[in-house]
């Protein structure tokens, strides 16, 4: 059996998720490749202390340049702010080993073109990281499209909604500052998961109408004192995709403030023929549309099943977030060893790029209070 060595760049949440998931790899069935986690860099000693605890960690350290030239590791996931990804995204390509990025895949456009064409040049095997499409609703969702059995679709609605920054008293944190999460705000925190589906199934946005918010714009600073909260809160991209030769509107929504919203993720299709709809928020619940006698949403409770690659875990249970990221992991590692198949997979650098186009075109859009086309090239202003 084919065996990957993987270090991390960021311990923290995402981090941990990461390690938990290698620790259970072996609830994957006949999977054809071993994954170990194997050095792990963080600046803060507590959260290194952590992973004392993971058997195949070799290497704990602060340096990350350490863990880069550990001879080993083939493979690094960086899990850092978006003002750090373009520096060490290039450090970890320029080091021969491959990566897995989190979004938004650097703090802007230039950031994210720059690198892929690191990615491209090196031939280093890169994918950037979105879990919630591997669901099995989202898989059921991309299945009925693909079948046709929608008929021409007709409207798209897809997001991502928090409440996470309700809270007025919440203290402030990398994610509320321009300066480490970038001028776009929520929409590189969870604009790439929105849009990692309708860019998959070819729906890339022709033109779109922004409307941006900052609604709390100042937060306690953590030392007893107010700090500036400058990014933008909430957004929704009113689009247009272009399907067959149809045009299509299509509305991409990304929350941080929505009131009774923990950590949801939706997308819903409809069609001619027949609609689609998913949301985290009812876990087992597919809802498929049919118009024919009569107008009919109907209810399909799904179960463990329908993940693209099988587990232990018995069809009648109910996944949850370390199931579907544990999944991406499995499709990154399948992917890199050429085994994927016909499964989805994880964001391609391309379509990190493309999703730095819509962003730029909505800051453009909400400044100007304009319909903005959206311009998929190098070319473009940034």
């Amino acid at each position: 059996m084919k065996k990957v060595n993987i270090g991390i760049i960021g311990g923290g949440l995402m981090g941990k998720e990461a390690a938990s998931a290698f620790g259970r790899w072996f609830a994957l069935n006949d999977f054809p490749v071993q994954v170990a986690l194997t050095a792990v860099c963080d600046l803060n000693p507590e959260v290194l202390s952590w992973y004392e605890a993971v058997p195949s960690v070799e290497l704990i350290t602060t340096d990350y340049k350490e863990l880069l030239a550990h001879p080993s590791v083939d493979v690094v996931y960086v899990a850092l702010p978006h003002n750090l990804h373009q520096k060490y995204y290039l450090e970890v390509l320029e080091a021969g080993k491959d990566l897995l990025g989190e979004k938004p895949f650097g703090i802007d456009l230039q950031a994210a073109l720059e690198i892929k064409e690191a990615a491209d040049r090196l031939g280093r095997f890169v994918r950037c990281s979105s879990e919630m499409p591997f669901l099995p609703g989202p898989q059921r969702v991309i299945e009925e499209v693909i079948s046709g059995r929608l008929g021409q679709i007709i409207e798209i609605k897809a997001g991502f909604l928090h409440s996470s920054d309700l809270d007025p008293n919440k203290p402030i944190n990398w994610k509320r500052q321009t300066q480490f999460c970038g001028e776009i705000g929520v929409m590189g925190d969870l604009g790439m998961h929105v849009l990692h589906v309708p860019l998959r199934l070819g729906w890339k946005p022709k033109r779109l109408y922004a409307q941006l918010q900052k609604i709390i714009t100042e937060r306690p600073d953590g030392k007893g004192g107010r700090a500036v909260c400058d990014t933008w809160n909430n957004a929704i991209l009113n689009t247009q995709v272009e399907i067959g030769a149809e045009e299509v509107p299509m509305t991409l929504e990304m929350k941080r403030i929505a009131p009774g919203e923990t950590n949801t993720w939706y997308i819903e299709v409809l069609g001619t023929k027949g609609g689609v709809k998913y949301s985290t928020k009812d876990t087992k619940a597919l809802w498929t549309f049919s118009c024919e006698k009569e107008q009919l949403w109907q209810r399909t409770d799904l179960g463990f099943k329908g993940m693209p690659f099988s587990t232990i875990t018995g069809g009648i249970f109910e996944p949850g977030f370390p199931d579907c990221f544990m999944q991406m992991l499995a499709a990154y590692v399948a992917e890199r060893a050429g085994v994927l198949n016909d499964r989805f997979g994880c964001v391609m650098p391309q379509e990190a790029v493309d999703s730095h186009y819509v962003f730029n075109a909505a800051l453009k859009s909400f400044a100007k209070h304009t319909v903005e086309n959206v311009y998929y090239h190098q070319n473009q202003t940034v």
